[in-house]
């Protein structure tokens, strides 16, 4: 039985409602089997429409650490597992050579340095819930790295040969995040429930606006709104995603702008955009026509 088997849908839904995080049913559903059943959960989508913030809202809905693993080409298994202190092992050598008493192991506890999955693993009994584990883009990651993962999540336990195996009687809630930037193992796959995060329409968009922007007035955030959706169906490189809608939300606010215009687009469009072609397609024409789209929208 894990930690969260008497978790009910009103209760993931009450968490995601105190971290301001809107949610469609089926990432509530999606949300509440990995919690009841202890299965990993991959949640892939477009960047920017949640996916971390999901993992974020989970530990902090639940008063619980989020341990996190931010994926790259690269990654290795001490970069996500364990390292020892050689600088420390090194002085505690020396140290030990000019002592007396110097039968201490240099391979124990004191020296190891935990790296995210085995500190997800070795807290995951200390409190009373235990750890929420976000593997973050793991698309990014190589084949080899994603083998490591899958046994490491098929027993939550990690053996060093120093010291042992350590194993959690509790397993971490794990959420993984994909951009699908590559196409993952089925066996991964096959491990892990699965969510996909849509860009949210027009209206679930204004209630993410109203919840993490109150300073927006309405009909401004619906015009945001409106101009995000309206630049998602163009051919951009990079289309805006929430994240970039709230970022210019909050510019707005910031600036003390009370409506849109062409000008006020322009002069803030590096909000939303993030790629030179795409903000270079968006002139003055395109503009007034997304404002127009954008006000016919709401």
């Amino acid at each position: 039985m894990t930690a969260f088997a008497d978790v009910t849908e009103a209760d993931v839904r009450a968490a995601f409602d105190a971290q301001d995080y809107v949610a469609s049913e089926d990432v509530v559903t999606s949300a509440l089997l990995a919690l009841r059943l202890g299965k990993p959960l991959l949640v892939e989508g477009a960047p920017g429409a949640g996916k971390t913030e999901l993992a974020k809202t989970l530990a902090a809905g639940f008063d619980t650490d989020l341990v996190r693993l931010q994926c790259y080409e690269g990654l290795s298994a001490e970069s996500a597992l364990y390292e020892w202190n050689y600088t420390k092992q090194l002085l505690a050598v020396e140290g030990a050579e000019r002592s007396v008493e110097g039968d201490a192991s240099v391979f124990s506890e004191e020296y190891l340095l935990e790296r995210p999955l085995l500190a997800a693993i070795a807290s995951a009994d200390d409190g009373e819930r235990p750890p929420v584990l976000l593997v973050d883009e793991v698309d990014r990651a190589d084949e080899a790295f994603e083998a490591l993962l899958l046994e490491v999540l098929s027993d939550f336990q990690v053996s060093i040969p120093e010291l042992g195996t350590v194993s959690a009687t509790r397993p971490p809630v794990v959420i993984l995040t994909s951009n699908r930037t590559r196409a993952l193992s089925d066996a991964l796959k096959r491990r892990c429930l699965y969510c996909h995060v849509e860009a949210p329409d027009v209206e679930r968009e204004r209630e993410i606006v109203a919840r993490k922007v109150p300073a927006l007035d309405d009909e401004t955030a619906a015009t945001v709104c409106g101009v995000a959706a309206a630049l998602r169906e163009r051919p951009l490189r990079k289309p805006p995603g929430v994240a970039e809608t709230l970022d210019w939300a909050e510019a707005l606010a910031a600036l003390d702008y009370d409506s849109l215009d062409a000008e006020t687009v322009r002069a803030t469009l590096g909000c939303l955009l993030k790629d030179a072609d795409d903000v270079e397609q968006v002139d003055a024409d395109a503009i007034e026509a997304v404002l127009a789209d954008a006000r016919s929208r709401t």
